[in-house]
């Protein structure tokens, strides 16, 4: 099973520590990719702070995370899964996880991003800001960045199993599952059983919580219909809707009573 995850706005720093080393992430074939998008993303913070923060679509009160991008070089580097922050990540808790929980999520989890295209959980980044809807002035907009470099390190990561779909519309921008793979996937709404309405910080909670459980109890389902039934008998109400025809994914909207 693959999980796909957006990031999150809000990232742990830390203090002092060993820094970013591009060729230790995993995909390698993203490399030359990643450092096109780390050098101008350094060079423009470093250079012009408020036409980085223009670019990075940033607040006054979040200046600061400029300067923060402009040392990305020599920041200290930590596991994503400890940098990555917000509703998903409090609900999902991976360092509340047992040992062979925190082995699966290392297997199965990559979080996609705008400065790094996709990470493993394991993989060790230095916190940052950059949004998969920005546009680089020099490499434009970054979803159209990663499409390629995406098509194709990600069908061999894919591999012949299930893949669950968790990312946010600008993400699933960089990569859509094709062909064989599109049949192989599930993506997942979660809606307010009394008014069947998306609610963002719901959502984002309730896909957390699928993760944890699907990591925590061991579930290995295989493809779309497997998952259907795993999260079911895990107490999840779901509705799926099957592919209507080849190269379309199925469709599984989880419902849930209270909102919170």
């Amino acid at each position: 099973m693959l999980v796909l995850l957006p990031p999150s706005e809000g990232k742990a720093s830390f203090g002092r520590g060993t820094p970013l080393k591009l060729e230790t992430l995993s995909l390698p074939e993203l490399t030359a990719a990643r450092e096109a998008v780390l050098e101008e993303l350094v060079e423009l913070c470093a250079a012009d702070e408020d036409k980085a923060r223009e670019v990075l679509g940033l607040s006054e009160g979040l200046r600061g995370e400029v300067a923060r991008n402009a040392g990305l070089r020599t920041a200290a580097a930590r596991p994503a899964g400890e940098i990555y922050t917000g509703v998903l990540y409090d609900a999902l808790d991976l360092a509340s996880l047992d040992t062979a929980a925190k082995r699966r999520a290392g297997r199965s989890l990559l979080v996609f991003s705008g400065l790094w295209g996709a990470v493993r959980v394991t993989d060790r980044i230095p916190s940052y800001r950059c949004s998969m809807g920005v546009r680089l002035p020099g490499l434009g907009a970054l979803g159209g960045h990663w499409r390629t470099a995406m098509a194709e390190a990600l069908p061999a990561v894919a591999g012949s199993g299930l893949v669950l779909d968790l990312r946010s519309a600008a993400y699933a921008a960089a990569w859509k599952p094709r062909g064989g793979i599109a049949g192989r996937t599930a993506t997942v709404r979660v809606l307010h059983a009394p008014t069947r309405k998306v609610v963002s910080h719901f959502n984002k909670a309730t896909k957390g919580r699928i993760v944890r459980s699907l990591l925590a109890n061991g579930a290995a389902p295989q493809d779309p219909a497997e998952l259907v039934a795993a999260l079911r008998d895990l107490g999840y109400v779901v509705e799926a809707q099957a592919p209507g025809k080849a190269g379309q994914a199925w469709a599984l909207d989880v419902l849930v009573d209270e909102v919170h």
